[in-house]
């Protein structure tokens, strides 16, 4: 990929999707079952990044149903969003691409220190040696309410 086409990088690097705090990553295994989970996620370039945390889960990290579902299938979504009452100021963006899991490396370790400058809490999380999910944007889908934010396909 050589990167995003002007509009789908703006809307990439939108307001709206750095300041989001949660997103939904999207993935499906081998037969197209579909699994969604909430994530803490940062935005790099074309890359989307997202670190398996030490939050409890109930198996190892690399054992995850998300990560299994990268390994065998990689095509993954992740859609962040916005509601209030006032739906004038609705907005969604939704990201599709290829997932993969770095597992050591420079990537790995940059890709953790934007997720520590996004999220405090991982600044105090032993992660450093922790798998990260890195999605290489291929198509980027924006929608909101106003008249700022018209939808982008």
């Amino acid at each position: 990929m050589t990167g995003l086409p002007p509009e789908q990088s703006r809307t990439l690097h939108s307001h709206h999707l750095s300041e989001a705090r949660v997103g939904h990553l999207a993935t499906a295994d081998e037969s197209g079952v579909p699994h969604v989970i909430p994530v803490c996620f940062a935005v790099d370039g074309d890359h989307i990044y997202s670190v398996l945390d030490q939050k409890p889960k109930r198996t190892g990290l690399t054992r995850l149903r998300r990560v299994r579902n990268i390994l065998s299938n990689p095509q993954a979504t992740l859609v962040a969003d916005h509601y209030e009452e006032d739906w004038s100021r609705l907005w969604y963006v939704m990201i599709s691409g290829r997932a993969e899991l770095l597992l050591e490396g420079e990537e790995r370790s940059a890709a953790i220190l934007v997720l520590r400058a996004k999220y405090p809490q991982y600044r105090d999380m032993d992660i450093d040696e922790n798998p990260v999910i890195k999605i290489t944007v291929e198509r980027v889908i924006a929608w909101g309410g106003s008249e700022s934010s018209q939808p982008q396909r």
